[in-house]
């Protein structure tokens, strides 16, 4: 058990975690006279060492990640989605959101596509709310910075929103919340599906990942620049005061802020690394994480022009309160299990 335990700890440290990153930017530094233990030498480091650390781990992901979603394009998708009933399809659908791509904006269009096509509008929610929310990539990367225990717990309780969340919706049956022209599109189901071989899968999974890189890196470099700020320059006891456990409304404050922002996961996980750092509770800093990956304002004013108001409403509801029960629940665990 002590061999095992020493592997997996050289996993986490250093195979996810990558301390011998940060060992080497420090020592690079170092020799180039920068003091790390200043505010500026600090905050260098930081934002050298987490950029490099997110692209190495970005380019393997989205790639392992996009070879894996080219077996699910969206006409067998809808196939697939379509054999199932019930609670199944909405647990089908919240884990086939967890092989698609990274950002709410990017679901939207699969989200209209597969209720075009006449799957149950439950299902549909389902997927659209873990496919920003949990999937394969922020799995490892929440590995590589709260541990296996909290990023499967993570993962774990998204999959719950989003199979109740859709549940939910389909029950109080609001198909005539989605705006016509989205249910008018279901000409796709003849849509003839072309099966790439296997050098075409591993070509467009590396296209996919340039692509993505380029489209996530100005979040990653904002995400890390806030990061090394808030790592660096706030003084601790704000962070305590606003986001500790000393502040019972810390879970809805963070929700609050991570609202308005938009980014995906990989430029929202620097600034919660950095929260956790400076002594913001952990369930504060996953419901923000939450917060800015579901329900972000820009994905919200897209995906109005897919539903009414009145069903944009039950779904901000719903995932607002998922994510409130989420942060409180892991605050609650850090106290009583040591999260």
């Amino acid at each position: 058990m002590t061999g095992l335990a020493s592997v997996w700890e050289w996993i986490q440290t250093q195979l996810l975690g990558m301390q011998w990153l940060s060992d080497l930017v420090g020592t690079i530094l170092e020799r180039m006279g920068l003091d790390l233990t200043t505010r500026v030498g600090g905050s260098l480091q930081f934002f050298i060492y987490d950029v490099a650390k997110i692209t190495l781990l970005l380019w393997t992901l989205i790639f392992v990640v996009s070879y894996v979603q080219s077996y699910f394009p969206p006409q067998r998708s809808r196939r697939i989605l379509g054999r199932f009933r019930g609670v199944q399809a909405n647990v089908f659908g919240a884990l086939l959101g967890t092989v698609t791509p990274f950002c709410s904006c990017s679901s939207i269009p699969l989200f209209m596509g597969f209720t075009g096509a006449g799957i149950p509008l439950g299902v549909t929610f389902s997927f659209l709310i873990s496919s920003p929310m949990v999937d394969l990539g922020s799995l490892v990367l929440l590995m590589s910075i709260f541990g296996a225990r909290v990023a499967v717990i993570y993962v774990m309780a998204g999959l719950v929103i989003a199979v109740c969340g859709g549940t939910l919706i389909q029950n109080l049956h609001l198909d005539d919340q989605v705006e016509s022209f989205v249910r008018a599109g279901n000409g796709a189901n003849g849509e003839e599906e072309w099966v790439p071989t296997r050098k075409e899968r591993l070509h467009g999974a590396a296209e996919q990942a340039a692509s993505t890189f380029r489209k996530v890196l100005p979040y990653i470099l904002v995400g890390v620049g806030v990061g090394a700020i808030i790592h660096n320059w706030i003084p601790q006891a704000w962070i305590l005061g606003l986001l500790g456990n000393g502040n019972p409304l810390g879970v809805v404050a963070a929700v609050a802020v991570g609202i308005p922002m938009y980014a995906d996961i990989f430029g929202t996980i620097p600034v919660a690394e950095a929260l956790l750092a400076r002594g913001a509770d952990l369930g504060t800093v996953l419901a923000f994480m939450m917060a800015v990956t579901t329900l972000s304002l820009p994905s919200l004013i897209l995906l109005r022009k897919a539903i009414k108001p009145k069903l944009l409403a039950i779904f901000i509801g719903v995932c607002a309160l998922g994510i409130l029960l989420v942060g409180y629940g892991f605050n609650a665990g850090q106290v009583l299990l040591g999260l």
